[in-house]
């Protein structure tokens, strides 16, 4: 009748945004699963920290599931979210950067197939995060929550860059049309 419970057992419309933030989220793991696979070809050292997030992300997926205005105390026991993964993101992005030459242009989307992939990973990202900060506003959900998929974004971002490097595939940089 479109409608679906969360973790507390509130019963809301399908169209709610906490549903919108779960398949977004749950989207966002597919992606990081399909970048993951063609990572996993190339010999990528860096595919079991995918598959770390993979598996944080099903711990955002609880917290949202989990909305804060109807969770009693063992709920948000039991879904919290800590600072802790974000620390690790930004970790592992200093970590790729200091890698990396200094980025001087815009690039699109390119690199190869791994680095195409984290980078279509880090748009779905991008929407996962604009769909939780308003539950993050409204009380629902835990800030920790939208700082690691801020973060993981640019994570995606700098692992993508660092796929293209390490594979020695270009990466097509943006170019202004002749008006």
């Amino acid at each position: 009748k479109g409608f679906s419970s969360t973790f507390t057992g509130e019963r809301r419309p399908k169209g709610d945004r906490i549903f919108e933030a779960l398949g977004a989220t749950d989207e966002l793991s597919s992606a990081i699963g399909l970048a993951g696979e063609f990572s996993s070809e190339k010999g990528h050292g860096f595919v079991d920290q995918l598959h770390k997030v993979q598996c944080m992300l099903q711990d955002v997926g609880s917290n949202l599931a989990t909305p804060l205005s109807s969770a009693r105390e063992a709920h948000r026991k039991r879904t919290s979210f800590s600072e802790k993964p974000v620390l690790e993101l930004e970790q592992w992005i200093d970590s790729y950067s200091e890698q990396l030459p200094p980025l001087r242009a815009f690039i699109l989307p390119s690199g190869g197939r791994s680095s195409a992939a984290l980078h279509f990973s880090r748009a779905v990202c991008r929407r996962a995060e604009r769909c939780v900060v308003p539950l993050v506003q409204a009380g629902e959900a835990d800030p920790n929550v939208a700082k690691y998929l801020n973060r993981l974004s640019d994570y995606l971002f700098v692992l993508a860059r660092y796929a293209a490097m390490k594979e020695g595939k270009e990466e097509k940089i943006y170019i202004k049309p002749e008006p």
